[in-house]
Order: structure tokens, then C-alpha cells, then sequence
């Protein structure tokens, strides 16, 4: 989650409505250049060879897909590589609530495997971002997935959703699952998994995990400040909510909640290297123009999964950004769980191994290492720390990077973890 600057005076009930509007604008532009694209691409061999017709048929079908949606995206993941063989993988809930699922990625003709849940942010974009993650992890291990819904689409009777609700969210998938699980946390969520994780350990819970990983997560900003960081204090909460957060319009499942419009978070994301994402659509043009599919398939794939957006409930938000980004609780000993004082160092029997990108310019270098100054509880042999060279903060849990580099670590962690000896008051 990018704590975004609240630099407009807009009156918030207008942000939905401005949005869905401005969508509505701009579907006879985006649907004339699909239909104009489509008209090019059916011309003679000879005509749409042409250099004219190509340019035109790339540019349009550009624009006809420059657009952000909330329609969650399919995980499409049917099948994986275990051991040189195809493994079908099927998915099922195995636990819902209103916000979310977890998801079961579950591979019938394998077992034996360690068991992974992946807990990953609510930021804006659905958990289907966390796709080239859990295809990754599905190899060598039994992976479930917390699936978080678009809160536009959640009752006001469900009732709220902030920091505490998030963590009883995740102690409720570890308990389900049991002691024989290596939780894996993704970004955002890191300091609430660490905090679930704290909280099961001070009760003695018998489904503590065995291992924690926790990817580019934000334990603690004042640690190595990027502007992302600098930003989140400049103005008060309040300013945060009277612009920022808005309600779901009655035409939704969700009517009356108030959000966060992921639409704005995608503004905010794309906004911090806007050069990148020009640069990227230019290249997806140029590879439509000479005839080179593969590459724009790939652009354009990536895009249809960073546009697709989900609202975050207003709480969340909210909390996240002052407990989290400006008043630093966890580092500082003042976190809480449903008024419950939570303490890091009560972790003993869960190993911590945390992961870095040297590039990561959402949350920087030594952000996430400092978990372990607040665990003081684990035996140091158990404390692990990577730093991976040239990687930015995607770059951490999907690319070449992710899968050559970093994944082989994290495996190699959660195989030496599956088996550690575990304290009298666990077992």
C-alpha cells in the first residue's frame, strides 16, 4: 500500500462517482478502437502488412486496453511441474468469511509436500498479483492462499474491517491449517503476520507455524526513509480520510461502506516512475508494430493484472497508514491486537527469514530486516536475512530474479524448518 498525498480538494463523495463516469466517458473511444483494431486485423494479407495499417492496429488496440477494471482476475494456474511431471492443480475454498477466502491450491497426485499459506496485502489489486509467487511455490510445496475480496462487494453487514479484523483473519487460516505450516507474507501484510504470529506465541498456540518469511514488508519505515515513507506523515489522518476515502455507491453489494477506491491507489503506484509505464506501453506499440506478439503478450498481460482493482476498506486504510507508516507501533512496543499489547519476542519456536530487493524503492532496504531486532526470542541459527542484488520491489516475488535467485532460499528455508524441534509448551 502507497500512503498517497492527499493534493485535491475534491468532496468525497464525487471520487466514485467521478471515476465511474470517467470510465463511461471513455468506453465508446476504448470500444471504437477495439472494434477499428479488429477491422485492420481482417484486412488482406498484403493490406495489413503494410506499415500504416500495422501502426494504426497496434495504436488502437493500446488505447482500447489503457484502462483500470474491478473484474478479479482468474488465477489460471490448472497445472504445475512437480518433479518433471504435470501435476493438475485444483483450487477450493477451505475458509470464507465476507472478506475473504483461503484458498487451497490443492495437487491430488502429490503429497507429502510442506505446507505453505501465503498471506498476501490488501493494496488495491486482488491476490491474483501473487500469481507468478504461488505458481512458483506450487512445485515443491502444498500452498494455500489468503484471498482477499473487493470490499465494494461486501455487506455493510459484515461490519468493519481495520488491523484487528486483518490479523483474526490470519490467525483463523494458521489455526485451520496447524503447526505443520510456513507462513509466507507478502509486502503490506508483513508487520500484522509478524503481530498474528506474536500473538499465538504469548497463548502457547499449538498452531504456531514452523517458519516465517516475510518479502518486502514494511516492520519498520523509519529504517532507511524512501519518499513513500516521507509522505505518509505529511499531513494528519483526518486530512487522509475527508479526501481520501469515499462510499460505495448503492448500485454495489457493498453499498454504504467506506473505502479506499483502488483506482486511486493504482494512480498512486503509477505515479511514482510514470516514465516506466509510458516507456513500457511505447515498447508494447513498437513490439505490436513489428510483428513481435510474444513480448507485447507479456506487457500486456502484466498490465491487465496491475490495472484490475480492488477497494479497501476505509478503516484499513486508514489504520494501516497511521499505526503502521506514521506512528511506527510495532517497532515501538506499542502494538495492539483487540487491546491485547503484542510483543515480538514472545516468538520461540517460529524460524524468521526475511527478504529484501536492493533496488525496492516502496519499502526500502532494512525495513523488513528489522523483524529480527524484535524477535529477540528466536535462537540466533534460526534468523535469516536476504538481500537480493537488482531487484526492485516486484522483483522480489515474481521474474527471473524471484525464481532463480530467491525462491531457491525460501525453499531452502521452509525444508530446513519442516522438520525443527519444537518447545515442550508448543507441542
Amino acid at each position: 500500500m502507497v500512503p498517497t498525498t492527499p493534493d485535491t480538494q475534491e468532496d468525497p463523495p464525487v471520487l466514485y462517482t467521478a471515476y465511474e463516469w470517467q470510465q463511461r466517458l471513455t468506453a465508446p473511444a476504448r470500444t471504437t478502437s477495439a472494434l477499428t483494431a479488429r477491422a485492420l486485423e481482417a484486412l488482406p494479407a498484403p493490406l495489413a502488412g503494410l506499415p500504416g495499417p500495422r501502426r494504426l492496429r497496434a495504436a488502437c488496440r493500446v488505447l482500447a486496453e489503457a484502462r483500470p477494471t474491478h473484474v478479479r482476475p482468474e488465477w489460471g494456474i490448472d497445472a504445475v511441474d512437480v518433479d518433471g511431471r504435470s501435476a493438475e492443480v485444483v483450487v477450493e475454498p477451505v475458509l470464507s468469511t465476507p472478506f475473504a477466502d483461503v484458498l487451497h491450491f490443492g495437487k491430488p497426485d502429490v503429497a507429502g509436500q510442506p505446507q505453505v499459506l501465503v498471506v498476501g496485502p490488501i493494496s488495491g489489486h486482488f491476490a491474483t498479483l501473487l500469481r507468478p509467487t504461488v505458481r512458483t511455490l506450487l512445485a515443491d510445496h502444498d500452498v494455500y492462499v489468503v484471498d482477499w475480496h473487493n470490499a465494494r462487494d461486501v455487506p455493510l453487514a459484515a461490519g468493519r474491517f481495520g488491523l484487528d479484523e486483518y490479523v483474526d483473519h490470519v490467525l483463523a487460516a494458521m489455526r485451520h491449517l496447524g503447526r505443520d505450516t510456513h507462513v509466507l507474507a507478502v509486502c503490506q501484510p508483513a508487520p500484522l503476520v509478524l503481530a498474528a504470529v506474536a500473538v499465538m506465541a504469548a497463548a502457547g498456540d499449538p498452531a504456531q507455524p514452523r517458519s516465517l518469511t516475510l518479502i518486502a514488508g514494511p516492520i519498520d519505515t523509519r529504517v532507511n526513509p524512501n519518499r513513500v515513507n516521507a509522505g505518509a506523515g505529511r499531513h494528519p489522518i483526518e486530512r487522509y480520510e475527508r479526501l481520501l476515502t469515499t462510499t460505495v455507491p448503492a448500485r454495489h453489494a457493498g453499498a454504504g461502506r467506506r473505502v479506499y477506491p483502488g483506482v486511486t491507489q493504482l494512480t498512486a503506484f503509477m505515479s511514482m516512475n510514470p516514465r516506466r509505464h509510458v516507456r513500457a506501453h511505447l515498447q508494447m506499440y513498437r513490439s505490436m508494430v513489428a510483428g513481435d506478439e510474444a513480448a507485447a503478450a507479456t506487457t500486456r498481460a502484466f498490465y491487465e493484472e496491475y490495472g484490475a482493482v480492488m477497494d479497501v476498506p476505509a478503516e484499513f486504510y486508514l489504520e494501516t497508514l497511521q499505526r503502521v507508516f506514521m506512528e511506527h507501533d510495532l517497532p515501538r512496543g506499542v502494538f495492539t491486537w483487540r487491546g491485547q499489547p503484542v510483543d515480538p519476542a514472545a516468538i520461540t519456536d517460529t524460524a524468521l527469514l526475511t527478504v529484501e530487493g536492493a533496488q525496492d524503492d516502496l519499502c526500502s532496504p532494512g525495513q523488513t530486516e528489522a523483524a529480527h531486532a524484535l524477535c529477540t526470542g528466536i535462537p540466533a541459527e534460526r534468523h535469516h536475512h536476504h538481500l537480493q542484488q537488482g531487484a526492485g520491489h516486484y522483483g522480489v516475488f515474481a521474474g527471473a530474479r524471484w525464481e532463480a535467485e530467491i525462491y531457491p532460499v525460501v525453499r531452502s528455508f521452509v525444508a530446513a524448518n519442516e522438520d525443527a524441534p519444537v518447545a515442550a509448551h508448543a507441542r
